[in-house]
């Protein structure tokens, strides 16, 4: 319909114009959905008319007459008003991408992925060669990690400026101090860095190692041969014809699988877990091949010529195609090969052993291509202070071209002008750097320290900060919000429902068999096959509540894969793992999710799952159609699945309802309180969840992500761009409500209109994605991160989830049922969802508040120093004389003044319980107000001032030798740089005061010791002191006037939640 709307209808057509609007509403209405997909689009491609028709952007547009497409979106206008701008800045910087990503094209050449063909025994027929079976999660290796550890740490203006001083030592000319006084600080940062990396990838080291370290057995023409898991490939590859390719079976039940491979030979079954590839961990049922399972021994699969045809490696692990074909049968035997038929990578068999062939290895297996390479994630923080840093520098270029211009470029001034650069360095102070890398050591040691949150590991200690300023949280389902585990609550019989407190009503009618199910028993007996014609032309009877009480709880037996597992070690009993219901056509029962319009609705808003359960009686000549229909369908390769539906499709009708079922998924502990706590603080919570849409929709519901009273659009499904196009202006008129997709219709939109449906997910207070891949999930953050520019958080517990976790900006890990591959790979990892409250609301503000008052009190050192020394240079004719020398430049940034500087980590504006009980006071921090341009020019200012007072009053106040000048200017700057700290701090800690104290008494004690810089027979008289005394208290005495009077006057918002 979207080619019949015009675009600017005249305003003289205004009932034309009602009409369409009318014709697009009941199109788009409730009441479509049954012919929604068949007659509502017409064309598959509609870019040619959709390019010329913008998204309508506000409700306006369907209320003017004009057009019900006015309003070009603002996304693509915004990108248009850059112009210039995207081409000067994003010029250079798509250079630099284009041909970095041609070397290394050129390097790495992808290898074509292709449809393979792989031969039972015969391995010189394999023409598909497997690549090497390993994992690595490594970043580096041998040769690497030096050069990229440098790189990583040089592409930041702040390490580069610092890299570029100090070599500027070497040259005799511009040498200013000691050699020490510039790489002493520089080589400390590099080596806790490198140490760091060094540690962190050697633990990763190990984990692989670990990993393909795994041993299989591999079964040979003569006996079993032990080989170590990585190396399996390559051994079948490189071995005579004795072996052949792929058949193994790993060494006793419970391995992981590291290949991924088809199951040839085994008892007909077996049941694996995939906790670590899609998050749930019930078993679910592999079938073997059916003609393989009729040889009479494992040394027989030698002798048959046979060969499977498997599709090229693909992210999508929900299914696979592929065919097994035996050629010495007469006629040749194929089969259809299905998901049923794989065992993926990662996956665990559970219950019984497995011989299959090998048909994906390494990078082409479905959990290395769903995983993305982990990126080396830089905190807003850090980058905010890259920024900061950049402006000090063009402030120092010009400082130092004044002096230069002021000195009248007489001699050579390009020297004196790399001098002034020099002696003016320390406005970019490099002890920055070290001061924020051991804060963020103090913060992960104490999060893991708080006992509120036992079990927390920091696995990223760079990045603390991060979780002060969330925007947004992405979260998985099952295992993060819920337990997984299921807990069967209602059965519902039509007439009457059975709850968990009446469940013994339903024992008591399984123990006493009922009269109809006695006479079938006899009837059953007089004829084993009875007239399935005469049943059906029979009068229908109604059946008793005791018959469809057997009915019911014999189909639930029957259909379903449960397996009774009896561990020796449990004594007495037996522990039964469940799996879902899969499609069972080999009788007359199927088990299938359905919507029923009343008592389903009712289960589902009580947050539960719900299953609706029928039976259909099948004549032989019905279920031998069926099953022809079906086995040819399932042959297919292309299309294989829309067959295989529409055959399925006509079996499922005329169906008798038998009962419906409602399981509930517990829920974790808390995560209503925590989810509103959330929410009060701003963050905006979105569900990934590779869930049907109805479980989705059922929890979002029951942990009150969406609230009860909340309406919620349902992003009916799209398969082309047209469809697309008018869903999102159908969702587009909807206010304040959330949004729940699907993966696929997710797809689509973010194919064709990637802003416009993040500008739209965006406004609404809570987005639901189902049916999301490990891909889409990362994908999702990447797209939150570059629409929005906020900063997002990943949580999950699986290993679908790793992909999301590396791509936020924050990733919390929950370790739990589905294993730790999560937690690994996460930033952080906590037990409980509930930790997520505190670990945001307490640590999270106090480590960005930290930060922020530490990094800028680091630049006012070193500003203040740098006034100083501009004054010094300008009284004395411009002179490009160092103010302070050697050990004085040394001291001042860390004897003297670094514990107290440091021990503003321990600071802290609000007590942890109050910013749990006003979770509102977190949305300030996401504005970034603790640390921006204007409280940085505040800083400027005070340093200046300060700078200018000390330096002059200092000036005015010495006598006779100059050397007084030194005493009393750098006395007064490390008594100001004390003061200065306690007027910083908010909330003292003992430690604070003891770095007061143990700072001026180290610089007391070292007065004695500086013979070389202080005149010590000056410095014990009473005019040095009351000169240090009065300089001192004429810079830092109006700062704290000020401070006071700002408290009274305008007091921060926690003053008042304190007070």
């Amino acid at each position: 319909m979207a080619d019949q709307i015009p675009l600017y209808p005249v305003r003289s057509a205004a009932a034309a114009a009602h009409r369409k609007r009318a014709a697009y509403y009941s199109a788009a209405g409730p009441g479509s959905g049954a012919e929604w997909p068949s007659s509502r689009y017409q064309l598959e491609d509609e870019s040619a008319h959709l390019d010329e028709m913008p998204l309508m952007m506000s409700e306006e547009g369907f209320e003017n007459d004009e057009s019900d497409y006015h309003t070009l979106p603002r996304a693509r206008t915004a990108r248009r008003r850059r112009g210039l701008e995207r081409f000067v800045c994003g010029g250079w910087k798509l250079l630099c991408t284009s041909c970095c990503d041609w070397l290394v094209n050129i390097c790495q050449r992808k290898r074509e992925l292709k449809a393979r063909t792989v031969w039972l025994g015969c391995p010189e027929k394999c023409e598909e060669k497997h690549p090497r079976n390993s994992i690595k999660n490594q970043k580096y290796n041998i040769f690497t990690f030096i050069p990229g550890v440098l790189y990583e740490q040089f592409k930041f203006f702040l390490n580069l400026y610092f890299l570029v001083v100090s070599c500027s030592q070497f040259v005799p000319a511009l040498k200013i101090g000691y050699l020490y006084t510039y790489w002493a600080p520089l080589g400390f940062v590099l080596a806790v860095t490198i140490m760091r990396e060094a540690i962190d990838e050697f633990r990763r080291f190990q984990r692989d190692k670990e990993v393909n370290s795994q041993l299989y057995s591999k079964l040979t023409v003569r006996e079993s041969k032990n080989s170590i898991g990585h190396g399996i490939s390559e051994d079948v590859r490189k071995s005579s014809g004795l072996f052949y390719c792929g058949p193994l079976a790993p060494r006793g039940s419970g391995g992981s699988q590291s290949w991924q491979k088809r199951p040839l030979h085994s008892a007909s079954s077996c049941f694996i877990r995939t906790d670590q590839l899609d998050g749930e961990t019930d078993w679910k049922l592999k079938v073997a091949v059916s003609c393989t399972q009729r040889l009479p021994a494992l040394g027989d699969l030698f002798s048959i010529s046979a060969y499977v045809y498997a599709q090229k490696p693909q992210l999508d692990i929900h299914s696979f195609e592929g065919t097994f074909t035996r050629e010495d049968s007469d006629p040749p035997i194929h089969e259809s090969l299905s998901i049923e038929n794989t065992l993926w990578a990662n996956t665990i068999v559970a219950s019984g052993t497995v011989i299959g062939v090998v048909i994906y290895t390494g990078k082409e297996t479905r959990s290395v291509m769903n995983t993305s390479n982990p990126k080396n994630k830089v905190g807003l923080l850090d980058l905010e202070l890259n920024q900061l840093t950049k402006a000090l520098f063009v402030a120092l270029v010009a400082l130092s071209v004044v002096m230069v211009t002021l000195q009248g470029f007489v001699g050579p001034w390009y020297r004196s002008l790399f001098r002034f650069l020099l002696l003016f360095s320390y406005i970019i102070p490099i002890s920055l750097r070290v001061n924020l890398d051991m804060g963020k050591a103090a913060y992960g040691w104490m999060i893991m320290k708080d006992e509120s949150i036992p079990g927390t590991v920091v696995r990223t200690s760079t990045i603390p900060e991060e979780l002060g300023r969330l925007v947004y949280l992405l979260t998985d389902k099952t295992g993060t919000l819920t337990q997984n585990e299921m807990v069967f609550k209602r059965l519902h019989l039509g007439t009457v429902s059975y709850g968990a407190d009446t469940m013994d009503e339903i024992q008591g009618h399984l123990r006493n068999p009922c009269p109809q199910m006695q006479s079938q028993a006899g009837g059953n007996n007089a004829s084993s096959t009875p007239p399935r014609k005469a049943q059906s032309s029979a009068p229908k009877v109604r059946k008793s509540v005791s018959s469809r009480v057997h009915e019911a709880v014999k189909a639930i037996a029957l259909c379903h894969n449960v397996s009774p597992v009896y561990e020796s070690r449990a004594g007495v009993g037996g522990e039964a793992e469940y799996a879902e219901a899969d499609q069972d056509f080999s009788d007359g029962n199927r088990t299938y999710q359905a919507a029923s319009p009343d008592e389903c609705g009712n289960m589902a808003r009580e947050g539960l799952r719900t299953l609706v359960v029928a039976k259909r009686a099948l004549t032989e000549e019905q279920y031998q159609d069926f099953e022809s229909r079906y086995s040819q369908a399932k042959l297919s390769i292309h299309d294989r699945a829309l067959k295989v539906a529409a055959v399925v499709e006509s079996l499922e009708r005329q169906m008798e309802l038998l009962c419906l079922t409602g399981v509930e998924d517990r829920l974790q502990a808390d995560v209503r309180p925590t989810l509103e706590l959330l929410r009060n603080a701003g963050i905006k919570i979105w569900m990934l969840t590779g869930d049907k849409l109805e479980t989705a929709t059922c929890i979002a519901k029951s942990s009150h992500l969406v609230s009860r009273t909340q309406d919620i659009h349902i992003f009916r499904p799209v398969t082309n761009r047209g469809e697309a196009h008018l869903e999102l202006n159908a969702f587009r008129r909807k206010h304040d409500c959330a949004l729940v997709i699907s993966g696929d219709s997710l797809e689509v939109c973010l194919k064709y209109y990637e802003h416009e449906l993040a500008e739209l997910a965006c406004q609404c207070p809570a987005v639901v994605c189902c049916r999301c891949s490990p891909t889409q999930k990362a994908r999702i953050a990447k797209l939150l991160q570059h629409h929005t520019g906020k900063r997002t958080c990943a949580v999950g517990d699986g290993g679908n989830d790793v992909s999301m976790i590396q791509a936020a900006d924050c990733g919390i890990g929950i370790e739990g049922k589905e294993g730790r591959q999560a937690s690994l790979a996460a930033d952080f990892s906590v037990t409980q969802f509930r930790h997520i409250g505190r670990l945001l609301m307490v640590h999270g503000r106090s480590s960005y508040k930290r930060s922020a008052a530490l990094g800028q009190f680091v630049m006012h050192r070193g500003l203040i120093i740098s006034t100083m020394q501009a004054v010094f240079s300008s009284v004395f004719y411009f002179a490009s004389v160092p103010l302070y020398q050697g050990f004085l430049m040394v001291g001042y940034a860390t004897i003297y003044t670094m514990f107290p500087v440091f021990s503003l980590v321990l600071d802290q504006d609000v007590k942890p319980e109050t910013a749990m009980l006003y979770p509102e006071l977190y949305k300030d921090l996401t504005k970034g107000r603790s640390l921006s341009f204007k409280t940085f020019l505040v800083w400027v200012l005070i340093s200046i001032y300060q700078g200018g007072i000390l330096m002059y009053g200092a000036l005015l106040l010495f006598e006779s030798e100059f050397v007084h000048v030194l005493a009393i200017s750098f006395t007064a700057l490390i008594l100001t740089e004390l003061l200065m700290v306690a007027l910083t701090i908010r909330t003292w800690h003992w430690l604070m005061a003891v770095a007061e104290v143990l700072s001026l008494g180290c610089y007391v004690a070292s007065l004695a010791f500086l013979n070389e810089y202080f005149d010590v027979a000056f410095i014990t008289t009473v005019t040095f002191v009351w000169k240090v005394s009065a300089i001192t208290m004429v810079s830092c005495l109006p700062l704290y006037v000020l401070k006071y009077l700002k408290r009274k006057l305008s007091p921060p918002s926690y003053t008042k939640l304190t007070s």
